[in-house]
């Protein structure tokens, strides 16, 4: 506890890193800034912080340049208040320096206020004074006001259309387009939005007026200069003018050009319109970069400079150039670089139909090394274990998947394979047919020399081993299979965890057929009359997605014929049918088990999920409810496997449905259940209530 409590108060001995040092660095800054309003400062130190506060602003302009959307700059309204805090404060303090040491001549402030003055009054004062006016009313009225107005309107547009984005991303991750990770990031992105324009809209009135408080610095110098000098220190009034004069026109020059700067930095910010590329590359490609737009100019400032009086030589000298530039634009686009051409297929037949091949529901890609795993001419081992899954998967789901088209793939690696769904890469994995793969359970006594790798269909470590180690491996409790058996597994896997995308409109009117030929009473007048077929197809297919089997055909019927003349609804009706094969369900998740170990839900979570999911739409959730909903299932989850019990979610019944859904996506293994799917022979046992509070 001692040395926790040293290191956060800092005290000597404990270690600082460099995250600390910065979150001491940035107050104290502010402190000095403010210090130096208040504090006397050597001449010297003023020349210097003259020149870092030029410097700063020209950095500041520089990475205004280089954004390529305003949020890369998000830290500009906190720069905008430091940069005008020190201009005002470096004001201050050379306004003390001046009025203090102006009778001792121009350079009593240092250099830098001394070169600034005698640059730009250049013996006169007025014209001095008129230029300084110049750049305040162009700082103030043009760049400042107009950057203001811009970042208003645009803090408004995007308060306005922060409901929209949010809406559409919800909609994206509900559609499975998105990821949490990516939804969490643009809803953080449409927030920063909103708060960078608010923001730029109040910083802008910094620099108005730091402005205004320029002019005030300007004249209030002079006049108190003028009375010091002539008052205080016996100075002739043309001497006292030829010093305060100057002094105070140089340091009003040297805050307001890096206030312009500044502003001309906020104004390209705020003004930003596009994505993905900066100022420089938007004028390359928007302004230079158009050909006719160089060459009307061209001629423009030609005709322009023929016109007797004006500068012939400076006005021709630049229409050749420009129209130079448009004639080389033109040149690029209508003679692009030659690119070489593929060789010309020289063909007599015509295009028809024939030509567009259907895309194979399920495909298996092999390379050449694993040619003979599926070669019907070589006895393929691999191929009869494909034939035997397509019957194990009837048998266990409930119909019969499409066939799979088997081809050798010249571009995959000579022992790879790739398993694919109406044209989409599901899975992808090696097999060696002259190894075997030892798979590690997770209780082995000892390693096996051997290639490390990863089983396909669960990510199991394992290891392939020659032939000759079965005996070691099994011996150290490896699980040995050969490789047919790994790349037969792994298409299984990928069959039952896709069993409702391969349940096509096909496959449903074959089921419904043969479901005819066994129980030609019971669908005489149910399909199509009652129940359509894509009605049937979407029941179906909301039970494969959740790992229930169809294969008790005749009680979904039943419970279909009961329902359906209420209702047409898929998800009312697939929450009657799952009410029906509740006890199938239990068993096939409990097995003969009396007493369920499920998570339940607090009921206060229960109350506010019932409010939220309003017809059983989760876009409804709010997203911190959603985010701790998943973050404590995900917990209890975890620790259901921990104890080797299935991971189960009791819900009231209206919220299965909703919930079942979101939760899908992060907790593939997790399964939920309504309180009417468990019989009553069945004792329920909470081990874990999500919401409740500790």
């Amino acid at each position: 506890m001692s040395i926790e409590l040293a290191r956060n108060a800092g005290v000597p001995g404990a270690p600082i890193g460099g995250q600390q040092l910065t979150r001491v660095a940035a107050p104290l800054v502010i402190v000095l800034i403010l210090a130096m309003m208040v504090l006397p400062l050597p001449v010297f130190l003023l020349d210097l912080l003259f020149t870092f506060n030029i410097a700063l602003s020209m950095m500041v302009l520089l990475a205004a340049m280089q954004t390529t959307r305003p949020l890369d700059f998000s830290a500009f309204p906190t720069i905008l208040l430091l940069t005008t805090l020190l201009r005002l404060s470096l004001n201050v303090a050379s306004t003390r320096v001046v009025l203090l040491n102006g009778h001792t001549g121009p350079d009593a402030a240092g250099k830098v206020i001394e070169a600034f003055g005698h640059f730009m009054v250049g013996g006169n004062y007025a014209v001095g004074i008129v230029v300084f006016a110049i750049l305040v009313v162009i700082n103030f009225v043009v760049i400042t006001k107009g950057a203001g107005r811009i970042a208003e309107v645009t803090a408004r547009f995007t308060l306005d259309a922060m409901p929209g984005k949010q809406m559409a991303i919800d909609a994206d991750l509900n559609a499975g387009l998105i990821g949490e990770a990516e939804a969490r990031r643009r809803r953080r992105e449409v927030g920063l939005e909103a708060e960078f324009y608010g923001s730029m809209d109040g910083a802008s009135k910094f620099v108005r007026g730091d402005a205004i408080a320029g002019i005030l610095i300007l004249f209030i110098t002079i006049i108190g200069g003028l009375a010091i000098g002539v008052a205080q220190h016996n100075l002739s009034f043309s001497q006292a003018a030829n010093n305060y004069v100057l002094l105070a026109i140089g340091d009003g020059l040297v805050a307001q050009i890096p206030a312009l700067v500044i502003s001309t930095a906020a104004g390209l910010i705020v003004a930003r319109v596009g994505d993905g590329d900066s100022i420089g590359e938007q004028l390359r490609t928007q302004v230079f970069g158009n050909a006719n737009t160089m060459l009307i100019s061209g001629a423009i400032i030609g005709v322009l400079g023929l016109i007797p009086g004006m500068p012939h030589i400076a006005f021709l000298l630049l229409a050749a150039g420009i129209c130079s530039l448009g004639w080389w634009l033109r040149t690029r686009a209508t003679n692009p670089l030659p690119v070489a051409a593929p060789p010309a297929t020289i063909t007599n037949s015509e295009a028809s139909w024939e030509d567009v091949a259907p895309v194979d529901v399920l495909g298996f890609e092999v390379g050449y090394r694993l040619i003979p795993l599926v070669d019907a001419a070589q006895d393929g081992e691999l191929l009869k274990r494909i034939k035997a899954l397509r019957k194990k998967f009837a048998q266990e789901i409930g119909f019969l998947p499409p066939a799979v088209h088997i081809r050798d793939n010249l571009e995959l690696k000579p022992n790879g394979y790739r398993i694919t769904l109406k044209g989409v890469v599901i899975g992808e994995g090696e097999t060696f047919p002259a190894r075997l793969l030892a798979i590690n359970p997770g209780r082995v006594a000892g390693t096996l020399p051997g290639t490390a790798t990863k089983e396909p269909a669960f990510g199991l470590p394992a290891v392939w081993v020659d032939t000759g180690a079965r005996e070691q491996a099994q011996g150290l409790g490896y699980t040995v299979v050969d490789s047919g058996t790994v790349a037969a597994t792994h298409l299984s896997q990928l069959l039952q965890t896709h069993a409702a995308a391969l349940l096509g409109r096909q496959e449903v009117q074959l089921l419904v057929d043969h479901a005819n030929k066994l129980y030609p009473k019971l669908l005489e007048d149910l399909i199509p009359k009652v129940v359509s077929i894509p009605v049937l197809q979407r029941v179906l297919q909301s039970l494969l997605e959740e790992g229930v089997p169809i294969r008790d055909l005749r009680s979904i019927i039943d419970v279909l014929s009961e329902v359906a003349p209420r209702t047409t609804d898929p998800q009312e009706l697939s929450a009657a049918v799952r009410r029906s094969l509740g006890r199938a369900i239990v068993q096939q998740i409990f097995g003969q088990t009396e007493e369920l170990s499920v998570i339940a839900l607090d009921p206060d979570l229960e109350r506010l999920l019932g409010q939220a999911f309003t017809g059983a739409e989760a876009t409804a959730l709010e997203p911190g409810l959603a985010e701790t909903l998943l973050r404590e299932t995900a917990q209890a989850a975890k620790h259901q496997e921990t104890v080797g019990q299935p991971v189960v979610l009791l819900v009231p019944d209206r919220l299965r449905p909703p919930l079942a859904r979101m939760l899908r996506r992060v907790l593939p293994q997790l399964r939920v259940l309504a309180h009417a799917e468990i019989p009553d022979t069945r004792t329920i046992r909470v081990s874990s209530i999500v919401g409740a509070r500790t």
